[in-house]
């Protein structure tokens, strides 16, 4: 116990759990903005792993970190695109859609990587964004450490968040896309495209997936590596649920997971960690987190149109 009292007052360990979280807070927005129209996206595991190649590539051929950034989120969004148009007006089932892009995008990125790399036996390395000093805050005394020597990209997570909150409750727009996802026909009757919405909604969503990729290669590892994204996606659509479709509670629950994954590398690394199997020590967030999904998700209000088709002029 006094072993876990000392990981959770360091400094270092708030650190990675503001790190480790970035690009979970990324992909959970994308997914939530994606559900709160009505669609199931799917497809987020492969569109974070294409988003991670994308940006690293970009910036590895010469680009800057933030080209790089938006190559991604453009990439992104054309996996987004491709998803909408499949799903909104051909009205194809969700679920087998997210899956076939989760499948291509993932075999696209490992095709594209062999045809740029072929003779490279270990990923090449860039140089990723690095921890921005912010004058005075970054000198105070383990609130500097834990929460100011962070990148640009965590900033941007935290930022992007805000802003989904924004939009979502305090604007005209992201009234329209909570009525695309709850009740279709109002918004029909309010002159609006439900496709449009919907459509839109998906295509900025993936993009903002991408970029949760490409924080893993260009903040977090500086390099492409295979399985890297390691079932990040997944647990970003549960992290939706957890977070009941709220982009606020939805933050939370990065955080929540992120420090259950913190926790667990810290303690490998101590004496338990040479009695206890490691395999252990790599269930529990995932074991935490599915037991805090279970108590959240009992209460959670589920989208009333997630995942269901609309034709114009029906009823």
């Amino acid at each position: 116990m006094t072993e876990i009292v000392d990981i959770l007052i360091s400094a270092s360990f708030w650190a990675a759990v503001l790190r480790i979280a970035s690009p979970l807070i990324f992909a959970t927005l994308g997914e939530l903005i994606c559900e709160r129209a009505g669609v199931l996206n799917l497809g987020i595991e492969g569109i974070m792993v294409f988003g991670a190649f994308a940006g690293w590539m970009a910036v590895y051929a010469g680009l800057g970190l933030w080209p790089g950034v938006l190559v991604a989120l453009l990439a992104g969004m054309a996996f987004g695109a491709l998803h909408a148009l499949l799903t909104v007006p051909f009205g194809l089932s969700q679920h087998v859609v997210g899956l076939g892009i989760t499948m291509l995008a993932t075999s696209s990125a490992y095709y594209a990587y062999r045809l740029a790399l072929p003779e490279v036996t270990s990923p090449p390395r860039i140089a990723p964004f690095q921890p921005l000093h912010i004058p005075v805050l970054s000198d105070i005394p383990w609130l500097g450490q834990a929460l100011f020597s962070q990148t640009a990209l965590t900033w941007a997570a935290f930022g992007c968040a805000a802003l989904v909150a924004l939009v979502l409750y305090r604007t005209p727009l992201g009234l329209a896309v909570r009525a695309a996802g709850e009740n279709p026909q109002a918004v029909e009757a309010q002159g609006l495209s439900v496709a449009a919405i919907r459509m839109g909604a998906v295509i900025v969503g993936s993009g903002l997936m991408a970029v949760g990729g490409a924080f893993l290669t260009m903040s977090a590892f500086s390099s492409f590596f295979f399985e890297m994204v390691n079932g990040r996606g997944w647990i970003c659509i549960a992290l939706v649920v957890f977070g009941a479709w709220k982009p606020g509670k939805a933050l939370l629950g990065a955080l929540l997971f992120a420090g259950f994954d913190a926790l667990q590398i810290r303690l490998q690394q101590t004496p338990m960690g040479q009695v206890v199997p490691y395999q252990v020590f790599l269930m529990i967030p995932y074991v935490l987190s599915i037991l805090a999904l279970i108590l959240m998700s009992r209460r959670a209000e589920v989208p009333a149109a997630l995942m269901t088709p609309f034709n114009r002029g029906e009823r």
